[in-house]
């Protein structure tokens, strides 16, 4: 009776290691034949939306900053770098050098977050913790990929992230 649970447990065990291994795509970081890009969007959250991660009513914000930090599986920080966001509040932010020393527990969707660094309104540069901004917003992989002939992206999305108001006039209940 012990053989036959000892190969269900082992069969089970690989079983689970081959769908944890499959449900991550493949990123071989190493031999320069796929880069890793971050992207989303960065808003000002209207004030009547304050409080919530509601963005309802935002506006983008043109050359706000984001910063994407990627720490590895002993949590020492093996990638940081900020960037800047477009004319419409969009990033792409390329982890230029951005190295995995194992496949699954280094991998950008484990070990990457962005967070909002500055924005460059004065109405409209206070932190907000939509989407965990203020800790670090995780990366989604939404299944898109760039291709040319010798190397691929992988891209992932972050956010939205945003900023809000300083001071925002108190609500009036008539």
């Amino acid at each position: 009776m012990e053989a036959s649970q000892l190969k269900i447990f082992l069969s089970s065990f690989l079983l689970l290691l081959i769908l944890s291994l499959a449900a991550f795509p493949s990123v071989t970081i190493a031999d320069e034949t796929a880069a890793v890009v971050v992207e989303g969007m960065v808003y000002c959250q209207s004030c009547d939306r304050f409080g919530s991660w509601s963005l309802t009513g935002a506006e983008p914000i043109p050359a706000a900053k984001i910063s994407v930090t990627c720490k590895n599986h002993k949590n020492h920080v093996i990638f940081y770098k900020a960037f800047e966001t477009d004319g419409n509040g969009y990033f792409y932010a390329e982890l230029d050098g951005f190295k995995m020393s194992h496949n699954v527990l280094d991998h950008p969707l484990h070990s990457c977050h962005v967070k909002p660094v500055s924005s460059p309104l004065e109405n409209c540069n206070f932190f907000s913790n939509v989407n965990n901004g203020l800790y670090g917003s995780p990366l989604r992989y939404e299944n898109k990929r760039l291709f040319r002939k010798d190397w691929e992206v992988v891209v992932y999305s972050a956010g939205p992230l945003a900023f809000r108001p300083a001071h925002c006039p108190p609500e009036t209940h008539y």
